[in-house]
């Protein structure tokens, strides 16, 4: 509901929960079920091993907030990301300014029927207008477990089945996953 008065991102820092700042206004974010929440669990950890082994960027949990300068959309809170950019040294408890090279965003109960996914469409070109390189939907109910989607093709996803090991090239040089990890 719109109040007159657009939300900034200052006002996204007073938010209690996860939420994203699209059209002037703090859209709150539900919390996800636990086999979602266990699945975005195993992308991060599979991710942190491949900070640790490449020394190339950063990953983030589900809750961090990234902010852009898009018409609509000023901020991202993937389930899922990593970071190539540059971060400041030392202790910072601020956004980080710009998109994530990757995403991943974990389907929930209510991110189904046609409303979600215009709204997750919408979202993936968001990203990709911001810069992202790569956005899993991860979905899994589907037997297209993982679509991922590419900047350079962004309406074309590689599909990723149980049995796959998933990639979010070429955002991240080498990186895989098993698919079946996203079950565990």
């Amino acid at each position: 509901m719109k109040t007159g008065t657009e939300a900034t991102i200052e006002d996204l820092y007073k938010v209690s929960g996860k939420a994203e700042l699209v059209d002037g206004e703090i859209i709150h974010m539900s919390p996800t079920g636990h086999s979602p929440a266990r699945a975005a669990l195993k992308i991060v950890l599979s991710l942190g091993r491949y900070e640790e082994e490449s020394g190339f960027g950063k990953v983030f949990t589900d809750g961090i907030g990234y902010v852009v300068d898009l018409a609509r959309r000023k901020s991202f809170s993937p389930d899922a990301s990593f970071y190539t950019g540059s971060l400041p040294d030392g202790l910072d408890m601020r956004f980080i300014e710009g998109a994530p090279a990757f995403a991943a965003e974990v389907r929930s109960a209510g991110d189904y029927g046609p409303t979600a996914e215009r709204r997750m469409a919408s979202k993936r070109a968001d990203y990709f207008a911001a810069g992202t390189l790569v956005v899993w939907d991860v979905d899994l109910q589907s037997e297209d477990v993982v679509r991922s989607y590419g900047a350079s093709e962004p309406d074309t996803p590689v599909t990723f089945r149980r049995g796959d090991m998933a990639d979010a090239e070429p955002a991240l040089p080498g990186w895989q996953i098993p698919v079946d990890d996203l079950f565990r």
